[in-house]
């Protein structure tokens, strides 16, 4: 290429340069997981009510608005349980909690664990992420058992999930949902929290 009479260099386009960009950028941005606040429940909402219209992870058929999932997490979070996000950009990707298993006193070392993510932000490692931190703050309050209870036998990612964390499957309840048409199975799952049996 010659401009007035000099040879300037040649620029190549690289078409994978913006996918490469792309990958290094998301490579390089970590989520910040962060106990939930007040502010981004209109998020956890958003991210919940796909789940409630379209998918079969939850039993609950008619989405919850925010002031309903704003009672619900501030019950959580008065039991000094924890309730966590997922935040990647500014933006709310992901949430997690633990809940009391079973309101009996004789459950109280045992939780149950919830991890959503944005149907966007999905094989990012934000569902991990967040289950970790999760199993570590529920061990740091002195808790014993998590239970995972999967709606849908064939909901691969959330079972492999929980294994990957160190749940094991402890039985299928089978068509005991009826959603989207069909009827669908609870897998339940459980995780220690602790080294040995008596600990």
């Amino acid at each position: 290429m010659r401009h007035c009479g000099r040879r300037l260099p040649a620029i190549f386009f690289n078409p994978l340069q913006p996918l490469i960009a792309l990958l290094l950028h998301r490579d390089m941005t970590k989520p910040v997981i962060r106990t939930a606040q007040v502010k981004d429940l209109a998020s956890i909402q958003s991210i919940y009510a796909i789940e409630v219209r379209e998918y079969t992870a939850t039993f609950e058929i008619t989405p919850p608005d925010v002031e309903e999932m704003t009672i619900r997490w501030r019950h959580i979070a008065d039991t000094g349980l924890p309730y966590l996000v997922a935040e990647l950009d500014g933006e709310i990707v992901g949430y997690a909690y633990a809940c009391s298993y079973r309101s009996r006193s004789a459950y109280s070392h045992t939780v149950e664990d919830s991890v959503y993510v944005a149907r966007d932000k999905h094989r990012q490692g934000l569902g991990r992420a967040l289950l970790t931190e999760l199993i570590h703050r529920c061990q740091d309050l002195g808790k014993r058992q998590m239970i995972a209870i999967i709606g849908d036998s064939s909901h691969n990612a959330s079972i492999r999930l929980h294994e990957k964390a160190g749940f094991r499957s402890v039985g299928t309840l089978e068509q005991v949902g009826w959603k989207l048409d069909r009827w669908i199975d609870s897998v339940i799952m459980q995780r220690s929290l602790v080294s040995g049996p008596d600990d």
